[in-house]
């Protein structure tokens, strides 16, 4: 399990998705608010229609504040939700947009803009694993999202990549990102790639994930006899009869 640790200057303050932080400071205060700050005159009533929007992609309606009220540096850290990596952007390289799977931002420098991108096409948003709701991330700082497994960075100069569907993590607004259906009969029933393929085309970077948490959790599931699953990989040499008389 990664995390990001972050030096916060007198009155700097990061802003972070609920639940994510792992300890902070003496000094640090932090609040839960509507918004990510970004816009400080904006309405209450626009607040809540944002934070609205992010409720459609499952994540909290809020967003917490850390803000050093001390008079020295002081540090937060901020911990990923699931096993994988954390990858760290500096928005300026990117064209100051970033767009990224609902659930994939962890923390980012106050004044970065977190809103709800809807995919334009509706076949991605019916048959993608990554949904018709996206998160699209707008700002100059630094910003950190995370993704199961190893995270592979890819630049796309004109050209196409197909993946699966749930191992697609973030890419720039220079990519467009659709679905295609896997042709043959034979590969979609035992293939066991799915019906579906996304694919990126344009010039941007993609990143992609090895693990998706909803692959991993599923194998857990699997394994999990409390559940329905089949243990595997442990027991005795009496079998499923030595497992139960071990508990």
């Amino acid at each position: 399990m990664q995390l990001v640790e972050i030096e916060l200057d007198p009155s700097e303050t990061v802003i972070a998705e609920a639940g994510a932080m792992m300890f902070l400071e003496d000094g640090i205060d932090f609040k839960a608010k509507f918004g990510d700050g970004s816009e400080p005159k904006q309405g209450f009533f626009k607040k809540l229609i944002a934070g609205g929007g992010r409720l459609l992609t499952g994540e909290s309606l809020f967003i917490t504040h850390f803000t050093n009220k001390g008079q020295y540096k002081a540090r937060v850290a901020f911990a990923a939700p699931f096993p994988g990596n954390i990858v760290p952007l500096n928005m300026q390289n990117y064209g100051n947009s970033i767009i990224c799977q609902k659930d994939a931002f962890l923390c980012a420098a106050y004044g970065t803009s977190i809103k709800v991108h809807f995919n334009r096409k509706f076949g991605s948003g019916l048959f993608g694993g990554e949904g018709f709701i996206l998160q699209k991330l707008k700002g100059d700082g630094l910003a950190f999202i995370h993704a199961g497994g190893t995270i592979i960075k890819r630049e796309l100069r004109g050209e196409r990549l197909r993946l699966d569907t749930g191992c697609l993590v973030a890419f720039t607004e220079g990519i467009n990102f659709d679905i295609q259906l896997v042709k043959g009969l034979k590969s979609v029933f035992f293939g066991g790639e799915g019906l579906f393929l996304a694919t990126l085309e344009g010039t941007g970077t993609v990143w992609m994930q090895s693990l998706p948490f909803s692959r991993l959790a599923d194998r857990i599931i699997q394994s999990a006899p409390s559940i329905g699953g089949q243990s595997q990989g442990e027991g005795t040499v009496l079998g499923q009869f030595g497992s139960v008389l071990l508990g």
